[in-house]
């Protein structure tokens, strides 16, 4: 059952995005600042296929701690569900993408308008592109997103954040504002697979600019993982490493 469950959730998921892609993109060719209304009607969508279709629940906490206005948001990454809910929270959420996504079809033709696309060509290349993407978007109001481990992690997986977003922090000189989640308790990082269940996005704190880069990049990590463990039931939650344990 949970199988055809997940299976009926996949064809809606892309289903849905088929439907509203199309349906608001005359919409979008008019003012690109329908882009984000289209991301809030797809992330419903989404959030209500959950909900009836799969048995899972999705929780909004700490919203009194959404930034207004250009800011940096940094999210711990456990599934793609946390590429979609964002929007249900941010006023205006900008996606950091690989170029070659903006060749998809619906998807990449919103991609293009207001989302930064990272250029190829190896790593010191990409951060350049992304910092002077997020220093645009931020100007115009955007709530630049972030995954700090830049790919979707296990829920046993260790902390692996990478030094990009402390880059963003310095070159912008604004605060950046952690988001830990749990939503790898009812969507895996691979496979289709979709488990019943109730999974919670945690706006925490800004942590204030100018810190230096080491102790911002421990604070980040600490918060994010902090509060992403605690929502975990206690059988799933990260065994410590030995030299933690002692």
């Amino acid at each position: 059952m949970r199988l055809l469950r997940s299976i009926i959730f996949a064809i809606w998921l892309y289903a849905s995005m088929a439907v509203v892609g199309l349906t608001l993109w005359p919409f979008v060719l008019m003012d690109e600042r329908h882009v984000w209304t289209a991301l809030r009607a797809w992330g419903g969508a989404t959030v209500w296929g959950l909900r009836w279709i799969v048995g899972a629940r999705v929780s909004f906490e700490g919203l009194e701690h959404v930034p207004e206005g250009g800011a940096l948001i940094a999210m711990k990454h456990q599934s793609m569900l946390d590429t979609v809910a964002p929007a249900l929270f941010l006023s205006r959420p900008v996606y950091v993408y690989k170029a070659e996504l903006g060749d998809t079809p619906v998807m990449g033709a919103y991609l293009k308008k207001n989302q930064i696309a990272v250029d190829r060509g190896g790593y010191a290349k990409a951060l350049k592109s992304i910092v002077r993407g997020a220093r645009v978007a931020v100007a115009k109001g955007g709530q630049v997103l972030i995954f700090p481990e830049g790919t979707r992690q296990e829920l046993e997986a260790p902390p692996d954040y990478k030094p990009g977003i402390a880059a963003m922090y310095k070159d912008l000189g604004i605060p950046v504002t952690p988001v830990a989640c749990n939503t790898g308790l009812v969507w895996k990082p691979k496979g289709i697979m979709r488990s019943p269940g109730h999974v919670t996005f945690r706006v925490l704190p800004p942590i204030p600019p100018g810190l230096p880069r080491e102790e911002f990049m421990r604070e980040l990590e600490e918060r994010i993982e902090s509060e992403s463990q605690a929502m975990l039931p206690p059988e799933k939650r990260r065994k410590a490493a030995p030299a933690e344990a002692a």
